[in-house]
């Protein structure tokens, strides 16, 4: 089994032709969630002391009620768990969800310690009320540009088919996004240069959010980017 440790998170891999990988896009988005959300001033106090050291450690102060989730945050389209799973190493007073619509990238993020729920986005989650609301959410869609002819077979399909114009997948997100989001909530998307920018900041300002990047990463023939909505 094939594991990548990324800050203080040991993230087990599932069969690479079932569940993408863990690539730029998603360190990217991991390192702009975790900016978005600090680390917890008690984790940080505990990780100073030396008594909290891993993902189990944060588990049992969980359990123990040491200290409450901060915020909640739900990632649509989790994948094997990395970027879950590295915000719940780093701040484990953040109550942390996942949607994964893949089986095999599901069973992945779980085995990796992350709560995930198998389904379609959004569906299978309930909107309003304390429990259906977060206060940020964090998405990595399939952005590539992608015609019938160069569909890949089977779920991975999923991870990187963003259709035509490659916001196909980002779309739909963005049209049903604030339905789940607390008042001020954020969203968190990665994009990238290939996908649209001025297009894709139009429709979230469109759809009632402040928008600005905030990460950014050249990568061979594209550059990435972390675009933050905030409901304004």
């Amino acid at each position: 089994m094939v594991e990548i440790q990324y800050k203080n998170a040991n993230v087990k891999l599932g069969p690479e032709a079932l569940v993408y990988e863990p690539a730029e896009d998603s360190f990217l988005l991991a390192d702009a969630a975790l900016k978005e959300l600090g680390e917890s001033g008690e984790a940080e106090k505990l990780r100073k002391s030396g008594e909290f050291k891993e993902n189990e450690e944060a588990e049992k102060f969980r359990e123990w009620g040491k200290f409450k989730p901060e915020k909640r945050v739900l990632e649509v389209g989790a994948g094997s768990g990395f970027v879950s799973a590295v915000l719940r190493a780093n701040n484990p007073a953040v109550r942390v969800l996942a949607t994964e619509i893949n089986p095999y990238a599901a069973l992945c993020a779980k085995e990796n310690g992350v709560e995930v729920i198998r389904t379609d986005m959004f569906k299978g989650l309930k909107s309003g009320g304390t429990d259906g609301l977060f206060d940020l959410i964090l998405f990595n869609p399939p952005y590539l540009p992608t015609s019938e002819e160069e569909r890949v077979s089977g779920w991975l399909n999923y991870a990187f088919d963003g259709g035509i114009s490659g916001r196909e997948t980002l779309d739909r997100f963005l049209d049903e996004v604030k339905k789940y989001l607390r008042p001020g909530g954020k969203v968190l998307v990665l994009i990238s240069s290939i996908t649209g920018v001025e297009e894709v900041g139009k429709k979230m300002e469109g759809l009632g959010f402040k928008v600005e990047i905030v990460g950014r990463k050249k990568v061979s023939f594209e550059e990435l980017l972390v675009v933050r909505g905030r409901i304004l």
